[in-house]
């Protein structure tokens, strides 16, 4: 099987390929580097090129001839989406057209699509389930519902089956400290602590104390990035066996408050690392915890380390060792 990878340099889309790999499927990497490094791809071949070039897309597809595409291309930072709405919908809705299109004229009829939980908004319930209703709070996650009807629609009026995987919270590192969180301006909360830890930040901010939660701060549902990887595998191997479309959340159904993380986080490091509470953050919603009763069983996923001190441990590694390299 011969499966596309968009956005598969980058931090998510990297791990993604080297499960890919390591089970041994042709891949090829589509990335244009924006967020991606080709240090990353550990495996198969790297192609740099933009979604937004439909002609060199198209030659792509026709040299190739693909069995499958896993999309991970996406801007994902939520308070910028607030800020540069229109860079969102170009990137993530437009760009995401764009390789639909691509799939529907080469008949790449399996697709899995990089959604996220920011979809559902504030939900009324957690843990969140799939069919709860979608309200998205800022751009980033609006983007990513576009998409999903998208393929929906797209689904009803041709040969597309398409899996859309709403991830929650992705941390943590490849174990061997060969891949992980590389951007210089990540926002992701256990990254942002373990650079303050290292001194290459100054400070962490903590954006809301007066949450209605326990402590005040937000709770989100923290999962490896390698479980999530295995997701995707379980994922591609039930579109190849030829069922129908599904959504499926990917979190492990219980989360940790911000406080939380940085006392595990200071725990792991042995780092007593400087904090400032600062005001809310535009776009944040209070509690995200995913039910992901429905992959578990209908798909047999068994996460393997939903273990927030792994965690921070294979993030903290990765981290040491970044901060010794000039990339």
């Amino acid at each position: 099987m011969k499966i596309l990878v968009t956005g598969g340099a980058g931090y998510i889309g990297s791990h993604i390929v080297k499960a890919m790999g390591e089970k041994e499927y042709d891949i090829v990497v589509y990335d244009n580097l924006s967020y991606g490094y080709e240090w990353a791809v550990l495996y198969g071949q790297l192609v740099k090129g933009d979604l937004s070039d439909r002609e060199y897309l198209d030659l792509t597809f026709a040299k190739e001839k693909f069995d499958a595409v896993i999309h991970m291309a996406a801007f994902v930072v939520v308070d910028e989406s607030i800020m540069e709405p229109l860079k969102y919908y170009k990137n993530n809705f437009v760009n995401a057209l764009n390789l639909i299109d691509m799939c529907v004229k080469h008949n790449v009829n399996k697709i899995i699509f990089s959604s996220t939980a920011a979809v559902y908004g504030i939900p009324e319930k957690v843990p969140v389930r799939e069919n709860a209703p979608l309200f998205p709070i800022n751009p980033y996650g609006a983007s990513k519902v576009m998409v999903e009807q998208a393929l929906k629609d797209i689904s009803l009026v041709s040969n597309l089956r398409y899996i859309s995987l709403r991830y929650f919270n992705v941390a943590g590192a490849d174990p061997l400290s060969r891949i992980g969180q590389a951007r210089k301006d990540a926002t992701h909360l256990i990254t942002v602590c373990l650079r303050t830890a290292l001194g290459t930040r100054k400070c962490l901010d903590v954006f809301g104390t007066d949450y209605s939660t326990a402590d005040g701060t937000c709770i989100r549902d923290y999962i490896h990035v390698d479980d999530l990887s295995d997701a995707h595998i379980l994922c591609l191997e039930y579109l190849i066996s030829g069922d129908k479309s599904k959504i499926y959340n990917c979190g492990y159904g219980h989360g940790y408050s911000v406080k939380e993380v940085v006392e595990r986080v200071k725990d792991v490091t042995g780092i007593n690392f400087p904090v400032r509470h600062v005001g809310r953050r535009p776009g944040d919603p209070p509690v995200l915890v995913a039910d992901s009763s429905k992959i578990r069983n209908e798909l047999g996923w068994i996460p393997k380390y939903d273990n927030l001190d792994y965690i921070i441990k294979t993030a903290w590694d990765w981290e040491k060792k970044m901060s010794q390299l000039t990339l």
